[in-house]
């Protein structure tokens, strides 16, 4: 071979060398999961999760596993993260809770919602979400308190004084737990987001970040929450939903005219009143019969949900002497609900998020109903905090899927409207691929939005409009209120 010839060989050699290599398909998940550009996660391979039964093929890392929070008493709490789709280095961070009390955030949120992997008909499986928040966000899901989902304490006594001070007090220290694990989103911009009791938990996490964050050392770079169909305020929610029960056609004009004439839901003695309680009684009667969390979808026959009624539909009726109101257990469909505590309680799943050591099997539940029973401490009202939180500059967002009866567009409009705000942009609908997803309003520090058709939790019913809301909220844009709007 002459010289020419074999300079323009080893030239050739050189820049093939500087492509990519070709991966067998048996090894491209790994390799791609271990070569996602900008990757903010390196140094944590105890947590990642590399071997979840039938996921699909993603170019993102993903990890779950224990966080304890309380060395003395054995409390750890589970969760799972999702790095973003694409640059996670320049993306927020957002932490996302589901309420109950007692429901979990990984069964709900992470697996029927907003994450990329959702539960398959029957449990046996999961497909891919393509309306995941984790396309602008760097998600993070807690099974929070302990007791919920994987999430646990060596100490019995511990399930004895859980309730809102309890869980906002361990969530804190998870955060600050977890940066050690994840140091470089210790100062990535930070927000909250959850729905129904969440809708306490977020804002009273919310509160004590910011009051902690006096101390620079502890500083966590909170932006703002995010908040759907919320438990908000105990005597605005419960007119709301038996407001909304009557004008829904759901309970008789009879009915509502008892509920209107005697129940006094700012009073502690409300329940003591028996025309007060039986009329509330015969309004979850009627929702029995239908999805209390969707009024106008099927409700789940099947012969795998028989304990619905005895469970997500039961009306807790505490003491007289409690400042807790009376709840339902919260949830949404009884068919996906069964289909993920399948799922969670596969060996195979277990082991690969990192809770099992694959020889013995942890129980799993999506919602906790002896902790649900046993919770006394629930703040009547947090719009006290959102006060605090918009005066300190912090963005509130709320929305409502308008076909929930369990915590109602009525409550929500209702708590809204105890604040006495300023708007700044008034009632109009926003739109989604060039159809109307719902109305907002802006308020000074505020936005309020329907989903138009959408029940309880919202991403189920809208999950591209939702997406579309969830990356306005990130940016602090108004949602489009042009129908021809990009």
């Amino acid at each position: 071979m002459d010289f020419g010839l074999k300079v323009a060989v080893l030239l050739m050699l050189a820049f093939v060398s500087t492509l990519s290599p070709v991966v067998p398909a048996s090894d491209r998940r790994h390799w791609r999961r271990n070569r996602v550009k900008g990757s903010s996660s390196q140094g944590n391979d105890d947590d990642l999760v590399t071997d979840l039964p039938g996921q699909p093929v993603v170019d993102f890392r993903h990890y779950a596993g224990y966080v304890t929070v309380n060395e003395k008493n054995g409390r750890a709490l589970f969760y799972w993260f999702y790095e973003a789709m694409s640059h996670p280095d320049e993306k927020p961070l957002v932490l996302w809770l589901n309420g109950g009390p007692g429901c979990s955030s990984v069964g709900y949120g992470a697996t029927q919602e907003i994450g990329p992997f959702l539960v398959d008909t029957g449990g046996h499986g999961i497909k891919f979400n393509n309306f995941s928040w984790n396309r602008e966000a760097n998600m993070l899901f807690l099974e929070s308190p302990v007791g919920v989902g994987f999430s646990y304490s060596n100490t019995s006594t511990d399930y004895k004084i859980i309730g809102d001070k309890f869980t906002a007090d361990d969530a804190y220290t998870f955060l600050h737990q977890w940066f050690l694990k994840f140091p470089s989103y210790r100062t990535r911009t930070f927000y909250i987001a959850g729905e129904s009791y969440a809708g306490k938990y977020v804002p009273e996490l919310a509160e004590l970040i910011y009051d902690k964050n006096k101390d620079p050392s502890l500083y966590i770079d909170l932006k703002g929450i995010l908040l759907g169909n919320p438990e908000t305020n105990d005597a605005e929610d419960w007119r709301g939903m038996m407001d909304y029960a009557w004008s829904h056609a759901v309970i008789s004009d009879e009915t509502h005219r008892i509920i209107r004439e005697n129940c006094d839901f700012r009073s502690n003695d409300t329940w003591s009143n028996k025309n007060c309680s039986q009329a509330v009684d015969e309004a979850f009667n009627q929702y029995k019969e239908i999805d209390i969390y969707s009024l106008y979808t099927p409700k789940c026959l099947a012969d795998i949900a028989p304990s619905v009624d005895q469970s997500i539909y039961q009306v807790m009726l505490k003491p007289t002497s409690s400042n807790m109101m009376p709840r339902i257990l919260g949830g949404f469909d009884p068919c996906l609900d069964d289909y993920a505590k399948t799922f969670y309680n596969r060996l195979d799943v277990q082991k690969a998020l990192h809770v099992s050591d694959g020889h013995h099997l942890r129980n799993w539940s999506i919602c906790n109903q002896q902790l649900f029973d046993n919770w006394t401490d629930s703040k009547p009202s947090v719009l006290p905090i959102y006060k605090k939180l918009i005066a300190a500059g912090i963005r509130i967002w709320v929305y409502s899927g308008d076909t929930d009866g369990r915590v109602p567009v009525l409550s929500t409009r209702y708590c809204i409207d105890t604040l006495k705000l300023p708007i700044t942009k008034t009632w109009r609908p926003w739109y989604h691929q060039k159809q109307v997803s719902g109305w907002f309003q802006e308020y000074k520090g505020l936005t309020f939005a329907t989903f138009r058709g959408a029940g309880h939790a919202v991403p189920c019913f809208k999950p591209a409009s939702s997406l579309a809301f969830f990356s306005a909220f990130l940016l602090g844009e108004s949602p489009p209120s042009s129908r021809f709007s990009p």
